[in-house]
């Protein structure tokens, strides 16, 4: 099974980073029974920093593809709490999204279903989870989106 998430992967074209060690004071992730509690990723494709409001200076389509990123990150800490083995997601549990937007803004759900709709492609139903999506006036740096998440394995 390993090596269908890692083919599903490589058919979308997503080639997973080495987990970014955090730049404060907490860890990347929390395993606690069989789940796995990653921390809040920002938005970062291919070293990249994505910045920017929603509502402002970019578009629902930029903001998915931040959320999409944030996802990103998320799988690459979730594959080093697995030793490597993505295979041994049993679900996506839940998501919890955060948007840089205006107050005015209120697409917040369809800027998250970036990472919503990538975990589907990855997993298939295995992929499907709860989720928030809410607005911030700010977040950390500037970044566009910020998202948490947590994965029950075998």
């Amino acid at each position: 099974m390993s090596g269908n998430i890692t083919s599903r992967l490589a058919e979308l074209g997503v080639t997973l980073p080495e987990p970014k060690a955090p730049d404060f004071t907490y860890v990347p992730y929390v395993i606690t029974g069989n789940l796995i509690f990653v921390s809040g990723q920002v938005s970062i494709l291919d070293g990249t920093p994505i910045k920017g409001t929603l509502g402002d200076d970019m578009t629902v389509e930029q903001g998915a593809e931040a959320a999409k990123a944030c996802a990103i990150s998320m799988l690459s800490h979730v594959k080093s709490a697995l030793d490597g083995d993505l295979s041994r997601v049993k679900r996506v549990v839940k998501l919890l999204g955060f948007v840089n937007s205006t107050p005015d803004f209120t697409d917040q759900p369809q800027v998250i279903n970036g990472a919503s709709d990538f975990l589907v492609d990855v997993f298939g139903d295995t992929g499907r989870h709860a989720r928030s999506a809410v607005s911030a006036g700010a977040l950390p740096m500037g970044f566009a989106v910020e998202i948490e998440g947590i994965f029950e394995f075998e």
